[in-house]
């Protein structure tokens, strides 16, 4: 897995321990992902298939695309699509994507870089493999997650921000057994390159067999833990098993917890998780493909915009 890496993880700064009066996040529902397709025809797991959105408050979706090893001719994206009303967040693990919108934003991203665009009042975008890799195939392995915007942000102009794997703070447990990526928000005082207009916190973290991984998380913030890879448990008094594929949605505390199993199938060496939380938004929702609104008439009047051209064309349209 060749996002961001450290071959000494002791030269990192440490979490520390819990404190006195801590409280740890208890689990309150494991899920397991369906798999499927989208765009053109890529694998994804819908990694947060089957949890509330009361739950889920402020991310909509998230999806782990691939890891799935392409033969030539076969890598897939998507075509030229419209979003508005929140955020796409493309963390690339495995491989190289490109990305292009109507706005202007783009550029490449490969192991460990994350495409964070703000789709705000409108636009059009695509992501796709370049046609090098088409040709030549090779692996393929990422995530997408969808954040919600406040009603007060939702018709912002479109931005994009380009997020090289270098930039990300990097974390040992107090162990020195897990590599934390901090890719937004803050964990113990260390922040994250990315800009977000919903407060959340957005890590990559890699345990090896046997670590323990207690992580300081917002009060104020729901946590969800999605298993990329390997197996182990969540939680700290009561620990719930996980395993590919799989999500953990905690309730309210101080911190969580995250144990590697000493035993790890060969194919997956390490556990890798992606934890992710946020400050809820608490507004209604109106969801329709690409378009997350607060009402109906919103999401309406969407589609006619984007029908009449008023996102832009795509590049080269």
């Amino acid at each position: 897995m060749p996002a961001i890496t450290v071959d000494d993880l002791t030269v990192l700064p440490r979490l520390k321990a819990p404190g006195l009066g801590d409280q740890p996040r208890p689990v309150r529902q494991v899920t397991s992902a369906p798999q499927g397709y989208e765009g053109e025809g890529f694998p994804v797991r819908r990694a947060f298939a089957g949890i509330d959105l009361r739950d889920l408050d402020p991310f909509i979706m998230m999806d782990q695309m691939g890891e799935v090893e392409y033969a030539p001719g076969e890598p897939k994206g998507t075509p030229w699509h419209p979003h508005r009303g929140f955020e796409t967040v493309t963390y690339i693990i495995d491989g190289v994507f490109d990305h292009q919108d109507s706005h202007g934003g783009g550029g490449t991203i490969t192991n460990g870089d994350t495409q964070w665009m703000t789709a705000g009042s409108g636009l059009l975008h695509i992501e796709a493999p370049p046609e090098w890799l088409v040709q030549a195939g090779g692996l393929f392995h990422g995530v997408q997650l969808w954040v919600n915007l406040p009603r007060t942000d939702k018709l912002n102009d479109p931005r994009y921000q380009d997020i090289r794997s270098g930039e990300v703070a990097l974390l040992a447990s107090e162990d020195a057994g897990t590599l934390v990526r901090v890719i937004a928000g803050g964990v113990a005082g260390y922040a994250g390159p990315g800009s977000t207009y919903t407060p959340m916190t957005l890590v990559h973290a890699t345990l090896e067999p046997g670590a323990r991984l207690d992580l300081p998380w917002q009060v104020e913030h729901n946590a969800l833990v999605y298993v990329l890879n390997g197996s182990g448990s969540v939680g700290a008094t009561e620990p719930s098993p996980v395993r590919t594929g799989q999500t953990a949605v905690l309730g309210a505390g101080d911190y969580l917890t995250i144990a590697a199993d000493a035993r790890q199938e060969s194919r997956s060496p390490r556990l890798d998780v992606i934890v992710v939380g946020g400050q809820p938004i608490r507004e209604p929702i109106a969801w329709a493909g690409p378009f997350v609104m607060n009402t109906k008439a919103e999401v309406l009047a969407a589609y006619e915009d984007f029908q009449k051209g008023r996102f832009g064309l795509p590049i080269g349209g």
